[in-house]
């Protein structure tokens, strides 16, 4: 009989009106149509319907039952299957808890009503309703339990997710689903191995048994990078279990990614006959046209994905690749950002999203949207080129030749992997060969990945003109984009050629007035030229057209408080800016970190907590309300904090590191060594946990356990200092000051250039009392590395704590012949000049505020300076502002008391020297403090 005559007799049309051949089939019918006065049959008919895969004839069927006999609780329960297996989780669920009402088994109803609140996302609602919940029946039991670990697990809590597997597997040894969620823990642990020998407990007749062999596919893929073994493992899913769609959908996708899109049509075809019309065949169709560049038809595709499924993050994520394709940037950003809300993990997804804030001007959304281990992942080297570009559009040609570095030497074929040679050469500093072979690529080459890093290259280089001719080249390729006018622009004002930026700039705002990227660096030049209203009102306007821009409201903020403003206007920038982009978290997380450099903690964690409130899935918000719970001292919240951005944020470390912080500061040091070492299996290179694991391990006198983790680190990055660095202060710490000194002189031979072990090699001399040594490696340091200003400048400070202020001036001038434009180097110098008489202290003073303005420790140098000159009333205005900057430093209040004695403003000193009184034991320098007071 066909699919239609199923149709027509779920209509309750009489089968004698039809002719059928199947009469057992008929039969069946008959019930089904004829019997509609009777409930038992309805049911009956409606099982039937399901052991054929037809939920909807069946509901139609149980709906009819329930109409007779509402109070049947085996009807509600088949109700709730057949809803759930059409996708309607919220009336299958709706069914469930009347089926439990009305007095079904629980073995029966609770597991299956616990699996629809879990795809509903009710994670808490479970974990308290069913956590302590025994079922007399293994499987229900076992199938219960794994539900419960999996709302655990999406509420962060690996620990007592895992519980919950072993009570579902104490249960049921051999239950499948819990074995297969125990093989994707030990993935997200990264033990691919255990998780491929776990899923061989999996009996091969298992109704799971199909799903544990794509799952099997999926980490040979994805976690060995083995492309054949994955597909025959996908292809014997489908041997195991036939109607299996999961794993013919795999062996299509993975085609398509093979680029064998005659193999993929094929295997499609076989699909879309056993599941037409369905969410994944549609998703597949609209990605193979994708593939072969038919951006129309993947478009019709998509949007019948989205239809059925609105909130599917896969149909979004090629939907708005599909727009990007199409130049469609604002349906692009707002489909792709939909779809990283809902899965954070859609690569994909990132690299569409980046590359379309980018196109739309909007640079800082590009970078916040980058993946939080960009800097330490090498796993896509499209992402890092991206990263690259962002960088450099924003200005930092540094970090952006870094990202392109990493990118090119990861990417494998044809112009990006000779983009990969010139970079190496590069590195190497063979910079002429390089930039020679970057022409070369970027001239023969459509893509614009090696244009882009010899660009960044030349204006790394300050080669200007050169870098302008392949701006010029670039623009060939791309007549009509606004980015090769915009890189003229940043390339003439590195040229220090206003003029010519401004008008290159201008122009790039007639191809797009909204591209912000030029408004910032017009309002840059603006600034520059003493015209700051100008800057400003350019920037607002930006604002009005766009509210939401963050970009221009940050700008804003660096604006006003280059020129002044206090932390109250700085505060209000941020909260318009939270006002005009309330889904976006970075405002929010801005506006909690001002507060926290304020010293403000209070306001900080209300800001905080709003937030988090607001926007509860932003990783970046829960990590700043558990530093804002942190800093007023509620331990607890703060790592509930934590755990919740763990949720979110699986793969990173850094969650746990914020865990490790508030245990620490709990006192809770084997909490926090737990946390650190969880910070390790997520990332086994991330520094920071293994610097914390030697700091508690050193404090408990476990000084082999600390070498051992230092000695992993050398291992892990052979030419870089970390690892050298860390056993010396081993070494140290026991004053094994031999063992230190070798240890730093082996970094030292593999990272010649490291300043921060010639610095350390100089404080474990001294400390060893071996001061004509260290003078001997000091002045070697100096003649043979005459370029580095690290050096120095840590002489210079030692040399100025030890009250050798002509030692101090020598070594900071060296720093300042170096690097003209070191602040930190031109305070402390002005400082020194001042304490000595010498002339210039005040002009230096003043030209360090200039080059870093509104930094309290800069202006309170200028200030004591000013009052030293006599120029009381400037010292006074100056040195109150520091106060409000930062009215926890007490430091700052003692010297604006040191300003007021000078004036002769005896009462204003006194009650600021009452007030550091007031302070007591918080206040270390009371002694000065009262000897002041007696000079009144």
């Amino acid at each position: 009989m066909t699919a239609l005559n199923s149709r027509i007799f779920a209509r309750g049309i009489c089968p004698s009106r039809t002719r059928v051949a199947a009469v057992a089939l008929a039969a069946t019918l008959l019930v089904s149509a004829c019997g509609r006065d009777d409930p038992d049959a309805m049911v009956a008919s409606a099982q039937d319907y399901l052991s054929r895969n037809d939920a909807p004839a069946a509901i139609i069927q149980l709906k009819n039952a329930l109409q007779s006999r509402p109070g049947d609780p085996r009807a509600r329960l088949m109700l709730g299957q057949a809803l759930h297996a059409t996708g309607d989780v919220q009336g299958a669920e709706t069914e469930f808890r009347k089926a439990q009402d009305q007095g079904a088994p629980p073995e029966q109803v609770v597991p299956q009503l616990a699996q629809t609140m879990l795809e509903l996302r009710q994670y808490g609602k479970i974990t308290s309703d069913y956590v302590g919940l025994q079922l007399a029946d293994a499987q229900a039991q076992a199938s219960l339990k794994t539900t419960v670990a999996q709302a655990w697990l999406r509420q962060g809590d690996e620990d007592k997710a895992r519980a919950s597997l072993n009570d579902a597997l104490r249960a049921k040894a051999d239950y499948a689903p819990a074995l297969i969620e125990q093989a994707r823990a030990q993935v997200r642990r990264g033990d691919m191995d255990g998780a491929l020998a776990g899923l061989e407990k999996i009996p091969g007749q298992s109704p799971a048994a199909a799903e544990a062999i794509k799952l099997r596919g999926d980490i040979l893929l994805y976690g060995k990078r083995d492309a054949d073994a994955a597909m025959q493992a996908y292809r014997q899913s489908v041997q195991a279990d036939a109607t299996y769609t999961e794993g013919q959908a795999a062996v299509v996708e993975l085609l398509i990614f093979q680029g064998k899109s005659d193999e993929a049509a094929q295997a499609l075809q076989v699909l879309a006959k056993a599941a037409p019309e369905k969410p994944q065949t549609l998703y597949l169709q609209a990605m193979l046209a994708y593939s072969k560049n038919d951006f129309k038809a993947a478009q019709e595709e998509v949007q019948k994905l989205l239809r059925l499924t609105p909130e599917n993050p896969r149909a979004l994520e090629l939907a708005g690749m599909t727009d990007l394709q199409r130049g469609a940037n604002v349906q692009a950003e707002a489909s792709l950002t939909k779809a990283l809300q809902l899965n954070p993990g859609l690569a994909m997804a990132r690299r569409g999203l980046i590359t379309t804030q980018m196109r739309l001007g909007r640079l800082d959304k590009a970078i916040a949207t980058l993946p939080p281990d960009i800097d330490s992942s090498d796993r896509d080297p499209s992402m890092l080129a991206l990263a690259g570009q962002a960088h450099m559009l924003q200005g930092d040609v540094d970090k952006a030749q870094r990202y392109f570095a990493r990118a090119s030497s990861l990417a494998p074929q044809n112009a990006v992997m000779r983009t990969s040679l010139a970079m190496s050469q590069l590195a190497a500093g063979k910079g002429e060969a390089a930039l020679g072979a970057l022409q070369s690529i970027a001239a023969s080459d459509e893509g614009v990945v090696a244009d882009l890093a010899l660009i960044n290259a030349l204006l790394q280089g300050r080669k200007v003109d050169q870098a302008l001719k392949a701006i010029d080249l670039l623009e060939k390729k791309r007549p009509a984009d606004v980015l090769p006018v915009f890189l003229r622009g940043r390339a003439l004002l590195l040229k220090q050629d206003a003029a010519g930026a401004r008008k290159a700039l201008e122009r790039a705002l007639e191809i797009d007035p909204n591209y912000f990227p030029a408004v910032g660096v017009l309002a840059v030049i603006d600034n520059a030229e003493k015209r700051p209203d100008d800057a400003r009102t350019r920037i607002e306007a930006a604002i009005k057209r766009d509210p939401a821009n963050v970009q221009a409201h940050v700008m804003l903020l660096e604006l006003r408080a280059a020129n002044g403003a206090d932390k109250a206007e700085q505060a209000a920038i941020l909260r318009k800016a939270a006002d005009g982009a309330p889904n976006n978290p970075v405002p929010r997380q801005l506006l909690v970190e001002h507060h926290l450099r304020s010293g403000e903690p209070k306001e900080a964690l209300a800001v905080a907590q709003q937030a988090a409130a607001a926007l509860s899935d932003s990783a970046q918000l829960a990590d700043a309300l558990g530093r804002a719970q942190l800093a007023n001292g509620e331990h607890n919240q703060a790592l509930s904090s934590f755990n919740r951005m763990a949720a979110l944020q699986p793969q990173s470390p850094v969650p746990y590191l914020r865990m490790a912080s508030a245990q620490m500061a709990a006192n809770d040091r084997a909490g926090a060594g737990q946390n650190l070492r969880k910070a390790l299996e997520v990332e086994p290179r991330a520094l920071d946990a293994q610097r914390g694991l030697v700091s508690l391990a050193m404090a408990d006198g476990r000084a082999d356990e600390a070498l051992a983790i230092a000695r992993t680190v050398q291992k892990q990055r052979p030419k870089e200092a970390a690892g050298y660095a860390l056993e010396g202060e081993i070494h140290a710490a026991g004053k094994a000051w031999d063992k230190a000194i070798d240890v730093l002189r082996t970094g030292i031979k593999q990272v010649p250039a490291s300043a921060e072990l010639a610095v350390r090699q100089h404080e474990v001399l001294m400390l060893a009392g071996k001061r004509p040594e260290a003078d001997r490696w000091a002045a070697e340091w100096q003649r043979t590395h005459a370029k580095d200003a690290a050096f120095p400048l840590y002489l210079g400070a030692r040399a100025l704590a030890s009250k050798d202020l002509q030692e101090s001036q020598r070594q900071y001038e060296r720093v300042m012949a170096l690097q003209p434009n070191n602040a930190i180097a031109l305070n402390n110098l002005a400082w020194v000049k001042g304490q000595l008489g010498r002339d210039g202290a005040l002009a230096d003073a003043q030209r360090a505020n200039a080059l870093v303005p509104n930094q309290p420790a800069f202006m309170d140098t200028w200030a004591m300076l000013l009052s030293s000159a006599n120029q009381h009333d400037r010292a006074l205005e100056l040195q109150k502002r520091v106060v409000q900057m930062q009215p926890q430093q007490l430091d700052y209040k003692l010297n604006l008391a040191k300003i007021h004695i000078k004036a002769g403003h005896k009462d204003a000193a006194r009650t600021l020297l009452d007030e550091l009184s007031a302070a007591g034991e918080r206040y270390r320098a009371q002694a000065e403090v009262q000897e002041l007071k007696k000079s009144l």
